[in-house]
């Protein structure tokens, strides 16, 4: 068996070969993604809903699947055309083992994330054939399901030409008599659960002259307004003044966009409910100001607000699914440029808490804005507090994409954002945060720290080290994002750009959460 693409007088046309006859049909409008078991020369095994469909054509679908077996394997994917008159094309995809489970060598739970990938092959096929509606196999697990499939749809294209944009799908879940009860319900929780990555995604994507800090803002504002129990308070530079914020002042002194500190609410738990509070970095272009970036690369930069878009896209999913816990995010806002009047290598900035930072490096800018919300955060006595930032080059030499670091105080929020990550398939992974990385930090000629270290080992050892200097949270992690920032092939169920991660660790982390 195959299946082959053809074009004909700018007609997008599926054949499908099988050994008994040619079918040459037009790409219509509607299929159906089912899923299948399959394990290396064995027979394959239908998931719940590929049964009922099996079943109704006679074993149709096993007798296609006994055609060059050994091709079809996990996360691969297969399209039939002309098998039913609902459907346009019924796609096949391959889950792999049925009982894998969760894989502690990988620390991952294997299952989900067979279904994420097998789901966005399937999604990816039908998309290339422009089909409008898809319902989507559970699996088995269908906030899994639902996970991939939006992910996989998902791509940043609104400033193409219409015609280079990719169409929309209307996706649901493919339910049957023999559905658990509970697939409708969990289902949406993985849609949101995605849309939450999705808007961390499309923020991180956005040019920097389409997202400044004003406009960060009004999105926001935009998102969170109709979702109930929210709170969206935008301050200025007079308020950041007013609260001695002296390092996140230092940094957007070198722009002309006037900076925003972001504060969002979300309360889903009782007001005697302490928050958990979540800090996002949030430079919506950094040039490296004075201490200029090389040239290379640097239109990733429009991203290293990502801290801040992972924060808002988390609030978002867990406010849409009314999550019982408070939370309070803080997004300090603004650019880093260089200026005649931007701060420069040499320069002692005052933090809100007193302690004064010596500016040796001015594109280490995310710990200095970090370090002001971070005090502002303890003012409202959290129960935990977590800060996520595309913070340093260093973190990707160290874990690459695989997984997001996190440098924390607390085993108990470390253990929560490990079981969250080997749920969500976006893990994290613990660093160290020790004495000898703040030492290095506090030998500082001119000031009580200095805002680098004295050479270039441990570079996120010792960012997260100045960040404990503004902490007094005995519940406080920091997770750096850099790594995990844009996805090329590393994530199949993810299109090449931004990433948007951890978002859904995240959420789940405050889901599951007990302090």
């Amino acid at each position: 068996m195959s299946a082959s693409i053809v074009h004909r007088r700018g007609v997008k046309f599926c054949r499908y070969l099988s050994h008994r006859s040619i079918h040459t049909t037009p790409v219509k409008s509607k299929a159906v993604i089912l899923g299948v078991y399959k394990e290396k020369d064995a027979d394959p095994e239908f998931t719940i809903a590929s049964t009922v469909f099996n079943e109704k054509f006679g074993g149709e679908l096993e007798a296609k699947l006994k055609i060059a077996p050994n091709s079809f394997k996990a996360g691969g994917c297969r399209v039939l055309m002309g098998l039913d008159k609902e459907y346009d094309a019924v796609a096949l995809v391959c889950l792999g083992k049925k009982d894998t489970s969760y894989d502690s060598l990988e620390v991952l739970d294997s299952r989900k994330e067979n279904v994420r990938k097998a789901v966005a092959a399937g999604i990816s096929k039908l998309q290339s054939l422009d089909v409008k509606e898809v319902e989507v196999d559970p699996c088995g697990d269908p906030e899994a399901a639902a996970e991939g499939s939006y992910l996989k749809m998902y791509s940043y294209d609104e400033l193409k030409a219409k015609d280079k944009r990719k169409l929309p799908m209307e996706l649901t879940c493919y339910l049957t008599d023999k559905s658990n009860a509970s697939a409708k319900s969990s289902w949406k929780q993985g849609q949101v659960q995605a849309e939450g990555q999705n808007l961390a995604r499309k923020l991180m994507e956005m040019p920097s002259n389409k997202l400044t800090p004003r406009i960060f803002a009004s999105i926001a504002q935009e998102k969170l307004q109709n979702l109930g129990n929210t709170e969206i308070i935008v301050r200025d530079q007079k308020w950041a003044e007013d609260q001695n914020m002296g390092a996140f002042l230092c940094v957007s002194k070198g722009s002309q966009e006037p900076l925003v500190f972001l504060e969002v609410s979300y309360q889903g738990a009782g007001k005697e409910d302490l928050p958990v509070a979540i800090v996002g970095k949030g430079v919506t272009f950094d040039s490296g100001g004075i201490s200029i970036k090389p040239s290379a690369s640097m239109d990733e930069m429009r991203a290293d607000m990502g801290g801040a878009a992972c924060t808002l896209g988390a609030i978002y999913a867990a406010a849409k699914l009314r999550l019982p816990i408070n939370i309070k995010g803080f997004m300090p806002l603004c650019e880093n440029m260089p200026s005649g009047t931007a701060v420069k290598p040499g320069d002692v900035v005052t933090a809100m808490n007193g302690k004064t930072i010596q500016v040796d490096n001015t594109d280490a800018e995310g710990r200095l804005i970090l370090a002001d919300a971070l005090c502002y955060a303890e003012t409202f006595q959290p129960k935990a507090i977590l800060d996520m930032a595309t913070l340093t080059g260093a973190i990707d030499v160290a874990l690459g994409a695989g997984a997001a670091a996190v440098f924390t105080n607390s085993s108990v929020l470390w253990s929560s954002l490990e079981k969250a990550g080997s749920r969500t398939g976006d893990r994290v992974w613990r660093m160290p945060l020790w004495d000898c990385y703040t030492k290095q930090i506090t030998e500082s000629q001119l000031a009580d720290l200095n805002n680098i270290s004295g050479g270039r080992s441990a570079g996120a050892c010792t960012a997260a080290a100045f960040l404990k200097e503004f902490v007094k949270n005995e519940h406080w992690a920091h997770l750096d994002i850099a790594g995990v920032m844009k996805n090329k092939s590393e994530i199949s169920y993810l299109n090449k750009g931004m990433a948007g991660r951890p978002t859904r660790t995240i959420i789940e982390f405050l889901r599951n959460l007990k302090i």
